[in-house]
């Protein structure tokens, strides 16, 4: 473990420069007191390591010192070959750069470790768009990556809605692939904002660079971004009455996290029902996963989506009874009642005596 340890402090001063004690402790998950008990060890080994005081100091190696550790573990060579996206590479131009660099590292690892890569990559593939899903088209991806790469600004004509296209000078800071769709993270009249890569309808990098602010952090952006956007979005709180073979339904309408969380908070019901919350943005989001549970679930909250439920079902009940009007249609879970019995809602005609 320790060894580990010192040889992923040793990679982090050399591929970042400068560190603090703290920033390596925070990057080590260990404590400050362990950080300089490393760098006393790597020092009585002969690196080249050392610690400046000071407001501005922390810890660094010699200029110019490199190391030569080649070394990977069977588990870094698997992360290494999972971590590979031959399609996003491609989009972004890397395609061949991505599978020459592959093929190198697969040359240069041990035999028995090459094997395992090798294997590895015959056997798993990450295919990251949703299902049926069409990508989106990104024919200036490789322009944007290039302006990004080399801190160029770009200059971007960039649909806001099907009839506004707008242009835009941008300082061209990331790009982000999330779901299967491509973003550009840009500064644009001293703000941060981000662009979906697939509504650029034009795109120019020119000769004038710029500086890229020592402060921004891509990831920590991105997930302050996600978080904002997660908060601003209109809230409808939505409260079903579920029949129990409805929860392997629902499961499939809004996955199993979800399902399982709504249920954990469920209120039971005599007749075994659950009364469940959900949250949609809307009532048109909250239709068609309502709609999908189909006799297995009752809305009671909000009357304005128990309204469009009843509007909608009456309509498919409409259509189907003028197209076949003496067929009775059975709903899922509900057993039809044997000829002769009693049925509810219906009284029977009496009998008369003999």
């Amino acid at each position: 473990m320790r060894a580990s340890r010192l040889v992923n402090l040793l990679l982090l001063l050399q591929t970042r420069g400068q560190l603090s004690a703290p920033e390596l402790a925070r990057e080590l998950e260990v404590s400050t007191r362990t950080v300089y008990r490393d760098v006393e060890a790597l020092s009585e080994a002969g690196v080249p390591i050392y610690a400046e005081r000071g407001p501005h100091g922390g810890i660094r190696l010699v200029d110019g010192y490199r190391t030569r550790l080649t070394g990977l573990t069977p588990e870094e060579a698997d992360a290494l070959f999972m971590s590979g996206l031959p399609g996003p590479a491609a989009e972004l131009g890397l395609g061949t750069v991505v599978a020459a660099a592959r093929l190198k590292v697969l040359a240069a690892l041990p035999p028995e470790l090459r094997t395992r890569a090798a294997r590895l990559t015959e056997r798993f593939h990450l295919d990251a768009p949703a299902w049926f899903r069409t990508p989106d088209e990104v024919p200036h991806l490789e322009v944007l990556a290039g302006a990004v790469w080399d801190g160029r600004r770009l200059e971007i004509r960039y649909r806001r809605s099907p009839d506004r296209v707008v242009t835009r000078q941008v300082e061209p800071l990331g790009l982000v692939l999330k779901a299967g769709t491509w973003y550009l993270v840009g500064r644009c009249e001293g703000q941060d904002r981000t662009y979906r890569v697939s509504q650029i309808v034009e795109a120019s990098a020119g000769s004038e660079r710029f500086d890229r602010p020592p402060e921004f952090d891509l990831a920590s952006f991105w997930a302050e971004s996600i978080a904002a956007y997660e908060r601003q979005l209109p809230r409808l709180a939505v409260t079903l009455r579920l029949a129990p073979a409805g929860v392997a339904v629902l499961r499939d309408v809004i996955g199993r996290r979800a399902t399982e969380a709504a249920v954990t908070a469920a209120d039971p019901e005599p007749e075994g029902s659950l009364r469940i919350q959900l949250t949609f943005e809307s009532i048109e989001e909250a239709m068609g996963p309502v709609m999908r549970l189909g006799a297995y679930a009752e809305v009671l909250d909000p009357p304005v989506l128990r309204d469009a439920v009843l509007d909608a079902a009456l309509g498919i009940v409409g259509r189907y009874r003028s197209a076949v009007p003496e067929v009775a249609l059975p709903l899922p879970g509900v057993v039809s009642p044997r000829p002769g019995s009693p049925q509810p809602g219906r009284r029977d005609p009496p009998r008369t005596r003999d």
